[in-house]
């Protein structure tokens, strides 16, 4: 707990782990209207998917212009920026009333989304490398505590608004607000300058990144179509009725992987990184089990184990990422945190085509089959690093 205590001392250290939250407070409650938007404008799941994808493609084109914008403006005001103008763009999806002017408005989301998840996680290595402290783990946990307070107080004050325009609203000035109001303590950090910014990216650079890459594509995929899909599959599949009942899957699994980002960094010491990822892979694995048992019970205790799961991967990845060697910390943190983020946004649409195929089920059957390729491949890198270190003693 000592990083959640850190971050609740300072502001230096709270402001930046905020925007975590804000970033999943504002997708939190977009996607409570999904089915909303779905049947207003008359939208198959194949329909919603493609919408969905349009998301990712906004990131794809984000990826290769954040560093400019960052090194113009700098961390903090990129941040900052990122936020703000994120909070304004998801009223768009929900004030449409066209299929084509949805999936241009999620493009939009998707620009601005990528640009401040690149921006708050460079944030937090630089000022983690700047006072040598470590809450890299906790600020992801407030990330998934965003994912509570958007998705699931949201679930509860749902019937307050009469228009879903509404209820965005007030989240857009809350956040907007909120972050102004901390924000001075990160405004003016740069972010430090390397020398590979002045040159062409090159593609040698995904080499040393590759196995994190994949294993940050797989999960943060499946974080997004689980906070997408949850509520339709205990809808569609499942089958409960009720509005804020069929939001708990999600409100389970943001809660529980809030609960263990907040401890992942003092367990992480205790283990080391590819142990704990291994676990969580494990450990997720059974939670799809449970989810595709297609039961109330079984599935919420599924999503709160593939939470739980989940929680401290990510955040390893990065701390993995920003120790590459050959590879700055903000370079590698970017890198795999922009795939890792495409994941987030595709998979969402991913699934929309399988469920038109086949159902639901098939599409959490494909998540269980992504959890096992991030464990073969974690197990595959942590083999190399052993024969690795075996050869250098």
């Amino acid at each position: 707990m000592n990083a959640l205590q850190l971050i609740f001392s300072n502001r230096r250290y709270f402001a930046p782990a905020w925007v975590f939250a804000s970033l999943n407070i504002l997708v939190g409650t977009w996607v409570l209207y999904i089915p909303y938007v779905k049947q207003k404008l008359a939208l198959d799941d194949g329909q919603v998917g493609i919408a969905l994808f349009c998301l990712a493609l906004g990131t794809l084109s984000m990826i290769p212009l954040s560093s400019v914008v960052i090194g113009r403006m700098g961390l903090g005001r990129a941040t900052l920026a990122g936020i703000v103008v994120l909070s304004l763009a998801f009223l768009l999806p929900l004030s449409v009333d066209s299929y084509p002017f949805l999936c241009a408005a999620l493009y939009v989301c998707g620009l601005f989304t990528c640009l401040t998840d690149i921006a708050m996680n460079a944030l937090v290595s630089e000022i983690e490398q700047e006072d040598e402290v470590h809450f890299m783990s906790a600020s992801h946990g407030f990330f998934s505590l965003g994912g509570v307070i958007g998705g699931g107080i949201g679930s509860l004050v749902i019937l307050w608004f009469e228009a879903p325009l509404a209820h965005m609203a007030w989240v857009m000035a809350g956040v907007i607000l909120a972050n102004l109001l901390v924000a001075r303590a990160y405004l003016n950090i740069q972010g430090k300058k390397v020398e590979r910014q002045q040159q062409p990216f090159k593609a040698g650079l995904l080499k040393p990144l590759l196995g994190l890459t994949i294993i940050a594509f797989l999960i943060m995929g499946s974080e997004g179509a689980i906070e997408h899909w949850s509520k339709l599959y205990l809808q569609e599949v499942v089958l409960i009725a009720s509005e804020q009942v069929s939001g708990l899957g999600f409100v389970l699994f943001s809660a529980t992987m809030t609960l263990g980002r907040f401890f992942g960094d003092a367990v992480s010491k205790r283990f080391g990184p590819a142990n704990i990822i291994i676990g969580g892979c494990l450990v997720s694995m059974m939670g799809f089990m449970s989810i595709l048992m297609a039961e109330f019970t079984p599935a919420l205790i599924g999503f709160g184990l593939v939470g739980l799961g989940f929680s401290v991967i990510i955040p390893e990845l990065f701390r993995l990422a920003g120790k590459t060697e050959g590879v700055s910390s903000a370079e590698g943190i970017s890198f795999v945190a922009g795939f890792g983020y495409v994941g987030f946004l595709a998979s969402p649409a991913f699934l929309g085509f399988l469920a038109k195929v086949e159902s639901l089920k098939l599409s959490f059957t494909a998540l269980l089959a992504a959890a096992g390729v991030a464990l073969v491949v974690t197990v595959f890198q942590k083999g190399r690093r052993r024969k690795r270190a075996t050869r250098m003693s």
